[in-house]
């Protein structure tokens, strides 16, 4: 019987022992504070009337009393050990012929018998990252120098109080209704997945689960930027990159439905055709630094130098300081979200153009910088526009809350502008578009660094479902005559709170474009069924298709796998990972994660796991190299990745709203091969009814 197993024996042991010591030891709060703020306060009042000679002494006492009291306030508020799941790991470390016995948990307690550390931060616990069980071991912990075996190494799930499973190279022991039994660790890998699309778990139930679809990892490009793919072009993206060059074209697709390479491709096809086309009159905008870096090498790789690519945010920031050199060069990102989405709602579009008509003034920029600086600023003129165009999007409060944080930016202009270079000037990156549009319709078209008209033969944008109606209608107004222009982009991705649009009508009401027709791709081609589907799912009621796409190939099932502590989710990880990148090196691993405090903290404890290849990505600086990064999932829009893990997909990081749904949708997309997924908190209902579904 599996209960007899001397594993099982010795963890339900060690796990009665360390109830019993918790239990005769409970935590004692630290004493209270209160004499030690009195005799403070009494030291503070002593010292301006003391003698020169004692002053020394009365120092030295505030310091001894202001550092016990930091001490008694650090020991109130560290993390505690919860009698109901202690720890989530057991290592037992051989040691010049003595055996030492150390559990991981989120809390240290290290007093009357207990030996229980903290993942996070304790010296000791970068031994159980780094080593398997058998493996010798020489580290530094604090001032010494450790060396020795590591005996035996096993991950845990404690439930209640109650020992649920034990994870070790021996096997996996699991607590059911019949009692425990033994379960042979998988060796094999993941593979397939049709009509097993979906597989959740419950905690502690990751043993043996494996990254990894074959080995073709060997052999897989190291460069993981958007490849060439011209031999790959099938009939329905042909046709839209080899449509008249005038007019606009408008596609939309899934994920990974090839809308980037058609763009790309139909600008290597217009340059072919018409070489005037392979210049700078020909821009490729898309919406981040990161998207920028990863498509920029592919239309020198297809023959067409000339053309420029560019983030939309580097444009504009070129194009204000070339028309409003008076203004500070700063941009500010910190804009009160109230006031960046009145700045991005398309009615500013109108505010601009009726502030314009209603002010008979030169056309010069001072009069369009004057004309933006009344249009964010005149709460009256904005309620009237919004109450006409989108009523109720706004109350009167919050339109005077944004008007006054304009207008408190625009007098430390004026400011600055007179020459008092102390005030702290800097243009909201949000009124970058519109004041370029506030030139455009005061003074004119924009110029280029010649003072000459801006005019593109053509122009394509990526990702335009988040792009604002403003900065879309300051791009058109730069093509020429014929109007050449590629717009791609999926609104079921978009993610942008504040700016872009969630419906195509809607979009081209806003600019007015009437009449444009919409081609839809329908294969999606980058990732693999089961990661397809379970995205689809993700978003409910937003799915835009009663069909869903055609995929070319499957793949292994997608697989949700739940945890007590991100201390034992981070252990899972980094020996998944490590194991991941010796078998195929060439792989390229991004996790997830909802917020960058757990960027950090799955960095950091990678880290320690001393998984190879490592990268926090922490302002869009992605390498495209293989190995793992950890970022945000808001900061790959756009990108891919041969393995995917979604960190904390939780009820608390991602209510059931739309742009819940849609960022879920982006980050399970980014999945080429392999999607994963890991809870500590309760799974968002959002996921719940799409592995259930």
């Amino acid at each position: 019987m599996a209960e007899e197993h001397p594993i099982v024996r010795e963890e339900v042991g060690h796990l009665r022992r360390v109830a019993t010591l918790l239990e005769e030891n409970p935590y004692q709060l630290p004493p209270s504070e209160k004499p030690i703020v009195e005799e403070l306060l009494r030291l503070r009042e002593e010292l301006p009337k003391a003698k020169e000679e004692d002053k020394g002494a009365l120092l030295m006492q505030y310091d001894q009393a202001h550092n016990l009291l930091v001490q008694l306030r650090e020991a109130r508020e560290r993390p505690q050990v919860d009698p109901g799941c202690p720890y989530f790991a057991h290592v037992c470390l051989e040691e010049e012929g003595r055996q030492r016995h150390v559990f991981l948990g989120k809390a240290t307690r290290i007093d009357n018998g207990l030996r229980i550390v903290d993942w996070r931060n304790a010296p000791i616990s970068r031994i159980f990252y780094r080593y398997q069980q058998g493996e010798e071991y020489e580290e530094e912990l604090g001032d010494r120098y450790v060396e020795g075996r590591v005996r035996s190494r096993r991950t845990l799930t404690i439930e209640r109080g109650e020992l649920e499973r034990v994870d070790s190279p021996e096997g996996t022991f699991v607590h059911g209704d019949t009692g425990w039994e033994l379960r042979a660790r998988e060796s094999t890998r993941l593979a397939g997945g049709q009509g097993a699309a979906l597989r959740a778990h419950a905690a502690g139930e990751s043993a043996g689960r494996r990254l990894g679809t074959d080995l073709e990892g060997n052999r897989r490009r190291r460069d993981k930027r958007l490849p060439d793919i011209a031999g790959l072009i099938d009939a329905e993206q042909f046709e839209l990159i080899t449509r008249p060059r005038s007019g606009f074209v408008v596609i939309r697709g899934t994920a990974g439905s090839g809308k980037t390479t058609v763009a790309l491709h139909r600008i290597a096809w217009m340059a072919f055709e018409d070489p005037s086309y392979d210049s700078p009159q020909t821009l490729f905008l898309v919406f981040s630094r990161a998207l920028k870096d990863y498509v920029g090498h592919v239309l020198p790789a297809l023959g067409v130098s000339g053309a420029v690519v560019m983030d939309f945010r580097s444009w504009s920031h070129q194009a204000r300081t070339r028309h409003f050199p008076m203004l500070p060069k700063n941009a500010r990102e910190t804009t009160p979200a109230v006031a960046v989405r009145l700045k991005q709602h398309p009615a500013m579009l109108e505010v601009l153009r009726e502030q314009v008509r209603r002010v008979d003034g030169e056309s010069t920029a001072d009069q369009a910088l004057d004309d933006w600086m009344s249009a964010v600023t005149g709460v009256d003129l904005l309620a009237e526009v919004l109450d006409r165009r989108d009523p109720g999007a706004f109350t009167r409060a919050e339109l005077e809350k944004a008007a006054q944080w304009s207008h408190d930016r625009a007098q430390e202009l004026m400011a600055w502008i007179e020459g008092d270079r102390e005030v702290e000037a800097a243009i909201d990156v949000e009124d970058e578009p519109l004041l370029l549009r506030a030139w455009q319709l005061r003074v004119g078209p924009l110029r280029n660094a010649k003072k000459r008209p801006l005019r593109y033969k053509h122009l394509a944008i990526d990702e335009v479902q988040d792009f604002s109606p403003t900065e879309v209608r300051v791009l058109l107004d730069c093509l020429d005559e014929k109007q050449s222009i590629t717009l791609a982009g999926d609104t079921q991705q978009h993610v942008m709170q504040e700016s872009g649009f969630t419906s195509w009508a809607d979009f081209f009401r806003h600019l007015g474009v009437e009449g444009t027709s919409v081609d839809t791709l329908r294969i999606s081609y980058r990732s693999a069924a089961p990661i397809v589907d379970l995205a689809m799912r993700l978003l409910g009621p937003l799915r835009e298709d009663d069909e869903m796409p055609v995929v070319t190939r499957s793949g292994p099932p997608v697989e949700l796998f739940r945890f007590t502590d991100h201390g034992a989710a981070v252990a899972f990880l980094a020996d998944a990972l490590k194991e991941l990148l010796r078998a195929e090196p060439m792989a390229s691993v991004v996790l997830l994660t909802p917020d960058q405090n757990l960027s950090g903290v799955y960095t950091a404890g990678l880290r320690a796991g001393e998984v190879p290849r490592l990268r926090r990505v922490s302002q869009q600086d992605f390498t495209f190299a293989p190995g793992v990064e950890v970022t945000e999932l808001d900061q790959v829009k756009g990108l891919e990745f041969d393995y995917v893990v979604l960190i904390e997909p939780s009820a608390a990081h991602f209510p059931d709203t739309a742009a819940a749904r849609r960022l879920l949708h982006v980050g399970a997309t980014r999945a080429v091969h392999q999607l994963w997924m890991t809870c500590v908190a309760e799974p968002s209902t959002i996921l719940a009814e799409a592995l259930g579904g």
